[in-house]
């Protein structure tokens, strides 16, 4: 990645997990990086049957000095890939990770911080089983599911800019 990117995505990630940490109704605790293990730093919260669960921000593709139009594009990932979230986290009361749910996203850098309510609402509606109830996204999503449905693609979706810049 380039510099610039660099210092973009972590300006974001640091944005977005503010947003996000302040619109929970549930404690958010935000960790950083770790260069030694390689950890991407998330925000991760307990739920109300006490499973650890968490979101982050990562770079999908982004420019670097071989590739420099590659395109910069991020992912937010809510309970992806639960092995990377060390159980030092975990605190006394948790049982663990919740594998029940995942989901991931995948935008740019300028349509991220606009989507931290709407992964906030996602998440409350996933969780209380109400998922027709979620909210329209900030930003049009790709979907190669009816819209009408209002089901949301499974465990994954694209905002159209980003399947656009993708190609």
């Amino acid at each position: 990645m380039t510099p610039e990117a660099i210092r973009t995505v972590s300006q974001l990630r640091r944005e977005f997990y503010s947003l996000f940490a302040a619109a929970m109704k549930v404690p958010v605790k935000i960790t950083t990086s770790n260069p030694s293990t390689g950890n991407l730093p998330m925000a991760s919260w307990i739920d109300d049957r006490q499973r650890l669960n968490y979101v982050c921000v990562y770079v999908h593709t982004a420019p670097d000095e071989l590739l420099p139009e590659r395109p910069f594009i991020l992912r937010v990932s809510v309970n992806k890939g639960a092995g990377i979230v060390g159980t030092k986290y975990w605190g006394k009361d948790c049982r663990g990770f919740n594998q029940s749910w995942q989901f991931e996203l995948t935008l740019l850098p300028e349509e991220i911080l606009d989507f931290s309510l709407w992964i906030v609402s996602l998440i409350e509606s996933h969780h209380r089983g109400t998922v027709s109830l979620i909210p329209q996204p900030p930003h049009p999503l790709h979907s190669t599911i009816a819209e009408s449905d209002n089901k949301l693609l499974g465990n994954e979706a694209w905002t159209q800019k980003a399947w656009q810049e993708s190609f």
